[in-house]
Formats: structure tokens, sequence, C-alpha cells
């Protein structure tokens, strides 16, 4: 007999030694034993995981596998605090099974958002979101030079001339919609708005982005489905993309019959060609070849309009029924914003170039962004081990890193009063003019850190520099390139409601149950129609 079989035997006789044993103990004992086991085990690692001088250290838990993911998922940011006051801006968490390493503040978005691409993966670490979501063969479901290519054709509807066109097709949207929505009819009433915000958005950004066609057919329904899609957002996604659950399949039922349309206006196009003013939509069709020779194919191009959509409308619904809540606190805010749209604007239409010339508009943004991150969690899939700068720790392959700007833009440490709503803060960087500037170097939280130099990952060039606290669009080679049309879409909104509208609210508690942050239920403005 070989070793190897002697071995075998060997183990085999052991396994039925403990499982006679095992069966021989009365039924209480054995169940109290199973669920033991695992108890044990979890402690017995993280007890060994504790005493190795490698690693960072691990918060402890109670429950296996599920780990931190209970108390994470619920306040993410005050477990962040928790954590940081024990153990220092670095740490791991065990979240449904996987250890999730946390850096936390400037130094932290640095190791992470400019990690080399060869090192950490933004893609693994999140096409169980994405890929149910927006389809197979867009955003993270393809290789990161791919994912370059794909921000490169979506540009071409998000320069300076598109924004030009796009404001008065926005504010013939916002009127429209006041007109017609029954929540605004009357001299005064009441609007729940995460259902008036969401649909808002979404009809301005596909009016904008995908032309009129593609408008005409969407109605409140495609924004429910769009809500369906971002309830895909969740932790337990994260670890489980598909289950026999409700969520999930109204998820996939969302993201079945929002392709349908687009399909359908795809196919319609392909047989009369679009002879109208050039969009998004005609762009991909015709302007989606990769670098290697291969082109999109018209399933992909309708997958990555649902992810550009999204991209458009979530993130900008929830900062701009956030700002509506803290300026229904602030009705000081609310007649300075009126008195600097008429001293800008007068009696005519809004234009792109006058939310240039409006300071407070866009410090009323900068603000709602820094108190509001739509993303409270920023992560990535470690590849390679990656050494913590400055220490001995090392984050092994196949561990994720975490950043979240939105804890450090909301820390007194580096916005003083940081729970308190007030767009003044940012007056300093108006200067002459007040129209958007980018994050990064001109923010004066962190002056010291400057970086001017810009980097061009495939999209156009986009500032280096990400060593700063304020990082509302994230930062290295996925940096939200929406970031231009985000405050012509939001400062359009705003001054659309500042000039028909006043309102009373209260700013209810955020709502993390999805990696959106929304507020709680209920959340209504009481408005009032300008004279």
């Amino acid at each position: 007999m070989s070793v190897a079989e002697t071995i075998v035997g060997e183990a085999y006789s052991l396994i039925t030694q403990v499982a006679s044993w095992f069966l021989a103990l009365p039924l209480l004992q054995r169940v109290l034993l199973v669920i033991s086991i695992p108890f044990v085990y979890s402690i017995t690692w993280q007890l060994l995981y504790s005493l190795r001088k490698d690693r960072v250290p691990l918060v402890f838990y109670w429950i296996p596998w599920v780990g931190s993911a209970v108390v994470y998922g619920m306040q993410p940011y005050d477990f962040f605090s928790k954590c940081q006051e024990k153990y220092g801006d670095c740490f791991s968490f065990v979240l449904l099974g996987r250890v999730m390493t946390v850096y936390l503040g400037p130094k932290g978005h640095e190791f992470i958002f400019n990690a080399k691409l060869s090192d950490v993966s933004a893609e693994a670490a999140y096409s169980n979101f994405t890929t149910p979501a927006f389809g197979e063969g867009v955003i993270y479901d393809v290789p990161n030079w791919k994912l370059m290519e794909q921000k490169k054709f979506a540009k071409v509807a998000l320069t300076t001339d598109s924004f030009i066109e796009y404001v008065p097709l926005m504010r013939e949207e916002i009127l429209k919609y006041f007109a017609s929505e029954p929540a605004f009819q009357g001299k005064n009433g009441k609007a729940n708005v995460l259902k008036t915000q969401t649909e808002m958005t979404l009809f301005t950004a596909s009016r904008s982005l995908m032309g009129r066609d593609l408008r005409n057919k969407l109605n409140a329904s495609y924004a429910a489905w769009y809500s369906d899609l971002d309830k895909g957002f969740t932790p337990l996604n994260f670890a489980f993309p598909y289950l026999p659950l409700p969520s999930y399949k109204a998820r996939d039922e969302a993201h079945r019959k929002i392709t349908e349309t687009y399909m359908e206006l795809i196919n319609k196009r392909r047989q009369q060609p679009y002879v109208h003013d050039k969009d998004l939509v005609d762009a991909l069709m015709n302007n989606s070849t990769y670098k290697d020779g291969t082109k999109m194919t018209d399933q992909q191009v309708a997958n990555l309009m649902v992810g550009v959509l999204m991209g458009g409308q979530h993130t900008s619904a929830a900062t701009s029924l956030w700002f509506l809540l803290h300026l229904g606190e602030r009705p000081d805010l609310q007649e300075q914003l009126y008195k600097e749209i008429k001293e800008t604007i007068g009696d005519r239409d809004l234009q792109w170039e006058d939310l240039q010339k409006m300071p407070l508009v866009n410090n009323t943004i900068r603000e709602t962004l820094r108190m509001h991150h739509p993303l409270h969690s920023v992560f990535r899939l470690v590849i390679n081990d990656l050494p913590v700068p400055g220490t001995k720790w090392i984050v092994p392959a196949g561990d994720y890193v975490l950043a979240s700007p939105g804890w450090s833009m909301i820390n007194e440490k580096y916005f003083p009063h940081a729970n308190q709503f007030e767009p003044h803060r940012w007056d300093k960087l108006a200067g002459s003019g007040g129209g958007f500037q980018g994050q990064g170097g001109s923010n004066p939280a962190n002056k010291d850190n400057e970086d001017n130099a810009t980097v061009d990952y495939g999209f156009g060039q986009i500032s280096k520099g990400v060593s700063s606290p304020y990082l509302p669009f994230g930062g290295g080679r996925h940096r939200c390139i929406g970031e231009h049309f985000a405050y012509t879409q939001l400062g359009t909104l705003l001054v659309t409601y500042i000039q028909n509208f006043t309102w009373t609210s209260k700013v209810p508690e955020p709502d993390y149950s999805s990696m959106v942050v929304l507020p709680t239920p209920p959340a209504e403005i009481q408005w009032k129609k300008r004279e």
C-alpha cells in the first residue's frame, strides 16, 4: 500500500469515528455543537489574525460570516467613526464573508483612488451590482480599457456646447412637470420630493442626453423602474447578485422593460436615420468602435444607455431632493438665492452661461454634495498584495479596500461645523464669477496638498490629485465623467424651483439601506407659489 493510500485510509477512519461519536450524542447536544462550531472557528480565526503584525487591525465581530454587515449597513458613517476612535484611520472589518480594509481621510483617498490598475480592480468589485442592473458588455462587465473607451464614447454628449443646448430643454421639462404634476397644482400644497425629484431628473436627463423621441416614451413608470434598479445596490447584492427574491425580480424586470424601450428606439433609428438634433443615442450608434476594431452591439448600446441615464438620474435626484429639504429649513437662503437669480437674469429665461455667474446657486449644490455624498462607500478588489504606505501592513490579494469621501466631507477635522448646511462656507471659491470649479486642487480645505497635474486614462484629461477631503465625484480613472452635467442639471432645477416657489420642510435622517443615500420617508416640502 502506498503512502498516499495509507493517509487516505487513516483520514477516512478518523472521519468515521468522529461521525459515530457525533451521532451517539443526544439531539440537543448535537444541535448545540453544530451551532457553536462556526462561532468557535470565527473567534479562533480572529485571534490568529490579530496576532499577525503584517495585517491591518480587524474589527471584532460575533456572528460568523455576517461580520459587521448589520451595523455597517445601518449607519456606515457612525460605524467608521467608532472604528477610527479605536483603531485609527486604517482598519478592516468583515462584510458577508469578505474582508474590507477601510482607509479614511485624504491619505485613504490617495491610497485607493490612485492605486495601480495592476493592484486593484473596480470591475471585479462592482460587477455583482452593475451587471444585473445595466446588462452585459458595459461599465464594469468589461475590461478596464473598454470601460475607459465607453467613457470616451459618452463624453461626446458632455461638452460645453451640449450644456448650452441642454439648459432650455431641461427648463422646459421642469416647467411642464410643474404644470402637470398633481402635487404642484393650486397656489400651495405638499410634494413628496422622493417621487418628484426621481421623475424630474429622469425627464430632464433623458430629454437632454437621449433626445425628444426617447423622452416622449418615458413616463412615471420609468422612474419607478429606475428606482427598482437602484434597489439592486445593497450589501446583499454585493455577496449574492442573483437570488429568488422580489427585489431581484423587480430589478431584472425593470432592466428588461427599459432596454426593450431603448432597443425599439435604436431599431427605429436604424431604419429611419435620425435627422434632428444629434444626441448621445445617435453618437453611440455611430461612434462606438473600440481601439481594437470591435464595435459595440446595439444591445450593448442599449445597456450603456441604462448606465449613463442612471448615472445622470439617481445621484442627481438624491442631491436635488436633499437641497430642497435643507432649503426648506432656511428661508433666508431661499431669498438670497432669489435675489441672486433676479440680479443675474431678471425676467428672461435661464441660459447655461447664467449658471456660471451665480456663486450661491453653485455653492448650494456644492454644500449639498458635501453633506450628502451620493455613495457612502467606494471599494476595489485587491488583485496583488497591497502594502499600506508608512506601515508594515499588507492588504492581501482577495480582500477589498474601501474609501469613504462622504465620511471625510462631514468630519469636523476637515469642515468646521460639518453638520450645518452652510453654502457660504464656499464663498472664497467663487472669485469674481462663481461658476462651477472642479474639485481637487481648488478645494480650500486642503490647500497644502494641491496637485494641479492632470492625467488622461483614455476619456480626456482629469485632475490627478485626490489627496483632498472633498471628492464628491470620486477620483482617479473611475472618476465620474458627468460632473459638469450634474452641475448644469442641478443648477437648472434649483433656479427654476426658486423662481416659482417658496417652501418649508424638515430634513429627515438618511437611509443607508442602498448604496445611494436617500432620506428616510416621508420626505416632503410644503410649497407656496411665488407672486
